[in-house]
């Protein structure tokens, strides 16, 4: 104890200069000691993780621990370097700010890294959406922790905030009324968060222009079309209008899912098995298209000149639906020639002789076979919709039974939700 004794007094016996040194040496190895014992391991238990969210989250908070150290020691220091207790006191506010503003930066960088991990957590298994935190809802919350920080700290300092705003009343009024359309585009941006109609790399239509959303800013939101034109469309705007998503329509909780849908015209002289089995050999021979849910081929229409049929067919992602498009319509022409199948168009008969002999000595054959597929086609069609009937049925019941839990209701849910699509799925429009 003598020789801890005799230290001190040593110490406290050195010049100012040599005092404020060893406070500084002293900052510098804690810094030092820190990085080894604490940061040092701490990265490297974060690279061993699966999760993203640590890996971001290490580097902001290693800087702020390193700020809280600095400041820590500049506050230890002058309980050392100050022996007025006037002086002491009077800087005493400015160290209790310091640790308000550094605290409140540690929790808004976490609130910006760890909210859009938080808010997908939210996400149900089976909702229609996309991946992705919420930008502007991030931004709003760390504004809230800021202010809050630093109405704390200007408390510490005695000095009143809202006293401040009070005084500024007069002016914010008058900016209020300059920029009420900036700030009717900004609160929309709030809504826009909340309420996620889509979000960026998503491909949408806002009134009559179809982009793929390459930004979602404060004021507006920018669409790029397919031949590379920039959009700018004010967030308010968006607000009041009706919006096409493309990459959230997909049923069975595939958000990228799109159904391909081609209608084409035969002439009346056309078997209608013939042509329905042809489309449908089709579809399923498509590399873009999937085999569940299943392509479909049925009559639309029976026009003044045509017979009407529509092809229904599904592709895994929107991106696709042109690439897929493209591959059925050059088939269907290819394949509907060589099957003898006459697309119908306007046409002027002139009668001159006698006409070329047509030779169908195939077709018949053709047709003849196409019958008994689409009997058998539309059998097992009959079938698969009766079945998912009863199972629908058998789901009502289950979900109706109070003993089961939340999480397996909502499993029968998602499952009867997907049967109803498909039951659905030839009773609208395509």
């Amino acid at each position: 104890m003598e020789l801890i004794s005799d230290l001190l007094n040593y110490l406290d016996g050195l010049p100012l200069s040599a005092k404020i040194a060893l406070c500084i040496l002293g900052v510098i190895v804690t810094l030092y000691g820190t990085r080894l014992v604490l940061i040092n391991p701490w990265k490297e238990i974060v690279k061993h993780s699966s999760a993203g969210w640590d890996d971001q989250l290490v580097g902001p908070l290693s800087i702020r621990l390193n700020l809280f150290i600095i400041a820590a020691g500049a506050h230890l220091s002058t309980t050392w370097l100050i022996e007025n207790d006037v002086d002491y006191n009077t800087l005493q506010p400015y160290f209790g700010a310091t640790y308000i503003m550094i605290a409140t930066s540690i929790s808004s960088v976490s609130t910006k890294i760890l909210m859009p991990v938080i808010l997908e957590q939210f996400q149900k298994k089976d909702a229609v959406t996309v991946s992705g935190g919420n930008p502007f809802l991030v931004i709003c919350t760390r504004a809230a922790l800021y202010f809050i920080g630093m109405y704390f700290a200007l408390m510490e300092l005695k000095i009143d905030l809202f006293g401040i705003l009070a005084s500024l009343a007069l002016v914010s009024l008058i900016l209020g009324i300059a920029m009420k359309e900036t700030i009717s585009n900004i609160a929309n941006s709030f809504l826009l968060s909340i309420d996620r109609p889509f979000e960026v790399g998503d491909r949408v239509e806002i009134e009559g222009n179809m982009g793929t959303v390459v930004s979602i800013g404060v004021l507006s939101t920018k669409l790029l079309t397919r031949d590379e034109k920039l959009v700018i469309i004010p967030n308010n705007t968006i607000v009041y209008t009706d919006i096409v998503n493309h990459a959230r329509g997909g049923g069975e909780g595939v958000a990228s899912r799109k159904s391909l849908v081609i209608d084409i015209g035969v002439s009346y002289d056309e078997d209608v098995d013939h042509v329905k089995f042809t489309l449908l050999q089709l579809a399923r021979q498509s590399p873009h298209c999937l085999d569940k849910p299943e392509p479909r081929v049925l009559v639309n229409e029976l026009d003044e000149f045509t017979k009407n049929f529509r092809l229904f067919a599904w592709v895994e992602n929107y991106n696709e639906e042109f690439i897929a498009r493209d591959w059925l319509l050059k088939s269907i022409d290819e394949n509907f020639s060589t099957e003898g199948i006459t697309i119908s168009y306007p046409t002027e008969v002139e009668i001159d002789g006698e006409g070329a002999e047509i030779d169908d000595s195939g077709k018949a054959e053709r047709q003849k076979v196409a019958r008994e597929q689409m009997i058998l086609e539309e059998q097992r069609f009959q079938e698969d919709r009766e079945a998912a009937r009863l199972r629908l049925k058998e789901l009502e019941e289950k979900i109706r039974k109070a003993e089961l839990s939340g999480a397996k209701v909502s499993d029968l849910e998602f499952e009867s939700q997907a049967l109803e699509s498909e039951l659905n799925t030839f009773d609208r429009e395509g």
